[in-house]
C-alpha cells in the first residue's frame, strides 16, 4: 500500500525562523533607508530657505600720501565665498573700516566709502563681498559694474 504523507501534518522545526528572519532585515533596511531619505529631504529644504544677506570684509593699506599716483584699474576674483575686489582709492587719512557702508537692493550691491574733506591718502583696497542669492551688479561710490563670475 502507498501511503501519502500530508507535508502540512508534520511540524517542521526551524522554518518560522527563516521565513522571519528576511523579513525583519528588510524592516530594518526599510527604517534605515526612510530616515536617511527624511533627513535628506529636512537638510535640503533648510538650505533651500536661507534668507538674503550681504557680508563684507574689508583691507586696505596706505600706498601714498597724496593721490597723484591713482591707478583706475579694477580687478575681481571670484570664488566659492564670493567675489574679492581690489582697487585704489583716495580716503581721509583717519579712514576706518566702520565708515564704509554696505548694503544691498535687489540684484545690486552698493559700497559707499565716505566723502574726503581736506587732505587725502592713496590707499589700496581690497573689499570681499559674500552675498545670497547671487548679484549681478555693484555700485561702489556711484559708479555701477556689471558682475560675472567666472565659471
Amino acid at each position: 500500500m502507498n501511503q501519502q504523507v500530508n507535508d502540512m501534518s508534520l511540524p517542521v522545526q526551524g522554518k518560522d525562523k527563516e521565513a522571519r528572519s528576511p523579513s525583519l532585515k528588510g524592516e530594518v533596511s526599510r527604517v534605515r533607508f526612510n530616515t536617511a531619505a527624511m533627513t535628506f529631504l529636512l537638510l535640503v529644504s533648510f538650505s533651500c530657505n536661507r534668507k538674503p544677506f550681504v557680508d563684507h570684509k574689508l583691507k586696505f593699506e596706505k600706498i601714498s600720501d597724496n593721490c597723484e599716483n591713482l591707478k583706475p584699474s579694477f580687478r575681481m576674483v571670484s570664488n566659492v565665498a564670493g567675489e574679492r575686489y581690489e582697487f585704489e582709492k583716495c580716503l581721509d587719512p583717519n579712514f576706518s573700516k566702520g565708515m564704509l557702508k554696505v548694503s544691498r537692493q535687489g540684484d545690486t550691491v552698493f559700497v559707499q566709502f565716505p566723502k574726503a574733506t581736506g587732505q587725502t591718502v592713496l590707499n589700496k583696497i581690497t573689499l570681499d563681498i559674500d552675498s545670497y542669492p547671487r548679484y549681478n551688479f555693484i555700485t561702489i561710490d556711484g559708479e555701477t559694474i556689471s558682475v560675472i563670475p567666472s565659471n
